[in-house]
């Protein structure tokens, strides 16, 4: 009996051991309140992890009255008519605003540079200043200047006006460009981020809904069309509400392109080819090319320096094939009166954005 009670006593004292050592485990698992040497528990805070992904805080801030500074996020919604001063460290700071301020060369913006900070002020803004004002730092090696893209910063400013829900343009109707391998946006930008905008064709009259997908609304930039068609082209506008009147935009009128991108193509003509002493002579030289690219021409000929010529260049927008919209440029050299210094190779450069092209004719006496 007593080596009975003696063996359950052993037992209970292993479970109590055991049981100690998995309470004192547990506690130090957990963790939760420590006791300091000075007797008073504290509550053990979780280290967040660092996010060294992410930018620094922006420098981009806003000056406001008696001393005070705002630091500036992505989006910035202003009162206009009250003057606005932007600030940005730095010794070495590049801006860029709204190329509306640059295009009037508005004397209502002044940039001031200092030893720690550069300025960006801009007098009786309006909602036309509506857009992205940036700020980044300029970094130098030597001679050699360049913008640091892990330091720029930018804030999409809105100068929301009532009467003007549209950032307003000076442009009435407006021509979009729609090509089949890009992005096309139809830019009825909005002063006040909350309206809710709206995108219609005029003829048949319809409202094109932004699905998200294939036509996406951005308040930044307006509606964009993620793969433009041949059945997009007519005449739209866009429409704006808040808790007011709806207002409308300027027009539009969108035009399927059928050039692609690239240097000029480019055909050269003479008028007539064969001549004689005496006689006139038109050189035209043609560019088929995009519609809103510029083309210049540069001319080459046998009695050039010495013989009088007259060049008259030109351009408009033709429909070609299926309602495509191609630009057409041309350049004319007119030379009367031939003599015999004016036979010979009549050059043509043609030249845009994208690159050059040269094409020669011969003119020869009959």
């Amino acid at each position: 009996m007593k080596l009975w009670v003696v063996l359950c006593l052993a037992l209970l004292w292993v479970e109590l051991q055991n049981g100690d050592c998995q309470q004192v485990k547990r506690r130090k698992d957990v963790g939760e309140n420590r006791i300091r040497p000075g007797g008073k528990r504290v509550k053990v805070r979780p280290v967040k992890p660092k996010d060294g992904a992410g930018k620094g805080p922006s420098l981009l801030t806003q000056v406001l009255d008696k001393g005070r500074f705002l630091r500036l996020g992505p989006s910035t919604t202003l009162t206009p008519g009250r003057s606005i001063e932007l600030r940005c460290k730095g010794n070495s700071i590049g801006w860029s605003y709204p190329p509306y301020l640059d295009t009037f060369n508005d004397s209502r913006l002044s940039i001031k540079s200092s030893d720690k900070y550069s300025q960006l002020i801009l007098t009786s803004p309006s909602a036309a200043d509506t857009g992205p004002y940036s700020c980044w730092v300029i970094v130098c090696d030597g001679t050699e200047c360049e913008r640091d893209h892990d330091r720029t910063y930018v804030s999409h400013i809105y100068f929301t006006d009532k009467a003007n829900l549209f950032v307003p343009s000076a442009i009435h109707f407006e021509i979009v460009y729609l090509r089949p391998d890009r992005p096309a946006v139809v830019p009825c930008r909005v002063t006040d981020p909350q309206a809710k905008v709206s995108l219609h064709r005029e003829v048949p009259p319809e409202e094109i809904t932004a699905n998200g997908t294939q036509v996406t609304y951005d308040p930044t930039k307006g509606f964009v069309l993620q793969n433009p068609s041949l059945e997009h082209q007519g005449v739209f506008y866009c429409k704006a509400v808040t808790k007011g009147t709806p207002q409308i935009s300027t027009k539009y009128q969108l035009l399927y392109v059928e050039v692609p991108s690239g240097p000029p193509f480019v055909s050269l003509e003479a008028s007539p080819e064969s001549v004689e002493g005496g006689d006139n002579v038109n050189v035209t030289c043609t560019v088929l090319g995009e519609p809103e690219v510029d083309v210049s021409f540069t001319w080459s000929y046998p009695g050039q320096g010495s013989r009088p010529v007259h060049t008259q260049t030109s351009w408009r927008l033709v429909n070609r094939g299926m309602s495509h919209t191609t630009r057409v440029s041309q350049s004319v050299l007119t030379l009367e009166d031939m003599e015999t210094i004016d036979f010979g190779n009549y050059i043509c450069k043609a030249k845009n954005q994208n690159g050059e092209t040269v094409v020669a004719t011969d003119i020869i006496s009959k």
